[in-house]
């Protein structure tokens, strides 16, 4: 009998039965791009009464490590979902015609007081993006096989801490508007959180996958609820809470959520059971209540949450510049540079969602709110089709991320829930935000690889029939 032969699907030379619809992911990233150089420009021409020769320094570094990034992908993930990076880079190139625009008002500002115009945010985030783009495409050369991340499970947990801790270093961490978040090295401003969240998130996926079978199945009753044993449960529960205790302790109320939904989501992706989504919102209640009795800076956030107006002219000065800013721009914006959004602080930053809410109106901002769902849900989808539980949570982890910072943004900046000081993803001013997203982005897009790479086929030369393996 003939020995079979079995045909490689590399990279390089994918089968002809399978598109890899790269075609479709670059025609979507030349339009994304070209609409986000029209919001540029309109934003330049609105606010400066010019289109300002700054815009294509940004145009070209955008358009060239897009497009780059386009050809990294078509080379080492030809079948990863097309649709990811164009919404992501649809949301990094509003986010900086944004800040472009503050930065006109930061400039007229200037010069009208005789200061020195300050530098270009909208470049500085110009260049953040394409260090995240590198660092996405290092990803996919680093990682060829996104399982491999497991054999660190304790490594991962270990330097995820650490990295919370840096900020606590003395001489190395920096306080910045009372919250100590941020490191300086060599005059550059960083913050690990951001990291860190992407490293816990590899952490809580792996060993999630060795204990998910005793967490679903081993449990004992307690008021109704079944709860796992302390040995599967402990070395996570510890972990979540000394991340939940840095946090607190260097008032970063908004990683602390943030890490709280990853926590709770993914148990409930690994178990299956809804027990988690209760004592989720029970932990959730208790923890506001814990958080709001023992620090000020909750107490603050809350009072301003209930009646923003009576602070107006001090702690609710944000958040009431922001409802002014949606107010005026109501359904359809005041148009890219006409509006008012430099009044709010950090509008730039925390805020960037009301600045686009005066400006693009709420048409426009819905429109955004759909870009973040459908990243969420391509994510949501990989995460289904993969055959692996590892890839499972691990892009799981990655959708609860995304959609809990979107929701707590919108959340806040429309006085649904108290700011929590998170930044937008892929759209806020912050190089450790657009860095820790776009390396996300970049395990995404090698888990989508896998999960829709067709599986190797076995020629038979003695009767030409083919048979399909499936990939473990």
């Amino acid at each position: 009998m003939s020995t079979p032969v079995v045909v490689s699907t590399g990279a390089s030379t994918p089968p002809s039965s399978q598109p890899t619809r790269r075609g479709s992911e670059l025609a979507l990233l030349v339009l994304v791009w070209l609409v986000g150089i029209l919001a540029m420009v309109l934003a330049s021409a609105g606010a400066a009464d010019e289109v300002l020769p700054g815009i294509w320094p940004v145009a070209a570094i955008t358009g060239g490590f897009l497009l780059g990034m386009h050809l990294v992908v078509r080379w080492l993930a030809p079948y990863a979902d097309p649709i990811l990076l164009p919404a992501a880079a649809a949301l990094n190139l509003l986010g900086i015609a944004m800040i472009g625009r503050l930065d006109i008002a930061a400039a007229r500002r200037a010069e009208s007081a005789g200061n020195p115009i300050p530098s270009s945010d909208a470049l500085d985030q110009a260049v953040w993006m394409a260090v995240g783009v590198l660092a996405c495409a290092a990803v996919l050369f680093l990682v060829r096989d996104h399982r491999m991340l497991r054999r660190y499970t304790y490594i991962w947990g270990l330097l995820g801490l650490g990295l919370l801790l840096l900020p606590m270093v003395p001489g190395l961490g920096l306080t910045i508007n009372g919250a100590n978040l941020w490191i300086q090295v060599a005059g550059m401003t960083f913050q690990p959180s951001e990291l860190a969240k992407v490293v816990l998130t590899i952490f809580f996926a792996s060993y999630l996958v060795q204990t998910r079978e005793s967490l679903a199945l081993v449990r004992r009753k307690f008021l109704g609820l079944g709860v796992p044993r302390g040995r599967d449960l402990g070395p996570i529960l510890v972990a979540w809470l000394m991340a939940l205790v840095i946090m607190a302790l260097q008032t970063d109320l908004g990683t602390a959520v943030m890490l709280f939904g990853l926590f709770v989501g993914l148990l409930y992706v690994a178990t299956g059971r809804r027990s988690w989504i209760v004592l989720g919102t029970i932990l959730t209640a208790a923890g506001a209540v814990v958080a709001y009795l023992l620090f000020g800076h909750v107490q603050v956030r809350v009072k301003v949450w209930l009646d923003p107006f009576a602070y107006a002219n001090a702690e609710g000065y944000q958040i009431v510049q922001s409802l002014f800013g949606f107010a005026n721009g109501g359904m359809m914006g005041t148009g890219w540079g006409k509006g008012y959004p430099q009044l709010v602080p950090y509008a730039e930053s925390d805020f960037i969602f009301a600045a686009l809410g005066e400006e693009i109106g709420m048409v426009g901002v819905f429109a955004v709110v759909v870009l973040f769902a459908v990243l969420i849900q391509r994510a949501l989808r990989v995460a289904h089709a993969s055959r692996d539980p590892f890839g499972t949570l691990l892009v799981a982890g990655f959708a609860i991320i995304w959609g809990v910072q979107t929701f707590v943004v919108v959340g806040g900046v429309t006085k649904l829930i108290p700011h929590t000081g998170l930044t937008t993803p892929f759209m806020s001013a912050g190089g450790s935000s657009l860095l820790a997203n776009w390396i996300m982005l970049g395990l995404l897009l090698r888990v989508s690889d896998h999960v829709r790479r067709p599986d190797p086929v076995i020629v038979r030369p003695d009767d030409s029939t083919t048979e399909v393996v499936r990939q473990p």
